[in-house]
């Protein structure tokens, strides 16, 4: 895992115990998964936004906000950005429709 998703996912556990006033993330945690999805709702929109308006700058911003949002979601669910990497590495040199054939339902 990169060095920055590294340091990123140790803040976000760091930030489990802080203070809602005191810090973004421990705030949203404490408003529960819902709010976490409803910003990664947001922020998927707004990416989607900046990449039909074809700013390339906007789209980075975005897309590092979506992800962002998203370690957020997976620290609250005890899970981290390594287990979707494995995930990913498992999915290396599969055909997309041989792989999503093969998911349990």
């Amino acid at each position: 895992m990169s060095d920055v998703l590294n340091r990123l996912a140790e803040l976000l556990e760091q930030r489990k115990s802080a203070d809602p006033q005191s810090s973004y993330v421990a705030k949203l945690y404490a408003k529960g998964m819902d709010s976490i999805l409803k910003k990664i709702g947001e922020e998927a929109t707004e990416t989607i936004m900046a990449a039909k308006d074809g700013d390339p700058q906007k789209i980075i911003y975005e897309t590092a906000d979506l992800w962002f949002h998203c370690m957020v979601m997976l620290a609250k669910a005890g899970l981290n950005p390594q287990d979707v990497l494995d995930e990913l590495a498992r999915r290396e040199g599969l055909s997309g429709l041989a792989e999503k054939a093969s998911r349990k339902e």
